[in-house]
Formats: C-alpha cells, structure tokens, sequence
C-alpha cells in the first residue's frame, strides 16, 4: 500500500505531555495520532451515514404520512423502563435472599 504523509503538528506541551501520559505500553506517539486519525475519520463517516439515513427517513415519512408520534415513543420508553427496573428489583431481591441463606449455613 502506498502510503502518504499527514502535515506535522504543533501543539503546546500540555497536550504533548497528556498524549505521552496515556500511551498503552509499546504504543508510539506516532501510532497514538495515526489510531487516533483513523477513530476520528470512522466517528465522522458514521456521523454523516446516520445524518444520510435519518434525511432519507424524514423524506420518506413527508411523502407517506406513516410515523409514530413523540409522545407514543416516549411513552413506549417509559414502559421498557418501568419494566427492565422491575426486573432489576427483582434480581436484587432475589440475591439479597440468596445471600442471607447462604450466611446463615
């Protein structure tokens, strides 16, 4: 693979020091920026697909008509809470008990 040059840098120390600090164990600071290059460059490209799809799905939605309204989606959200915190309830309750039977053998 043919290979290009990124133009160099000039940061002040701070943010020089702070990227040295955090550098993984046989990590350069070159890899750091190329690593971090690449992590930027695939956080925007998925930015801008998700822009793309929820463009395409306004669109879609002005031509049809069919859409859920807010209010139905939080409401919706509100149930799932409500029900995944019950569980959790009731996984607690459930290895709270556990553990005082197991304490009193």
């Amino acid at each position: 693979m043919k290979t290009a040059t990124i133009p160099s840098l000039r940061v002040n120390e701070e943010l020089r020091n702070a990227a040295e600090n955090v550098l993984e164990e046989g990590e350069t600071l070159s890899g750091f920026v190329v690593q971090s290059i690449r992590d930027s460059v695939d956080r925007r490209r998925a930015q801008q697909e998700f822009i793309a799809r929820g463009l395409l799905v306004r669109d879609e939605v002005r031509k049809t008509g069919d859409y859920v309204s807010a209010k139905t989606v939080f409401a919706n959200l509100e149930k799932k809470l409500l029900k995944a915190e019950a569980q959790a309830q009731k996984k607690a309750s459930v290895a709270a008990k556990t553990k005082t039977t197991a304490s009193r053998k």
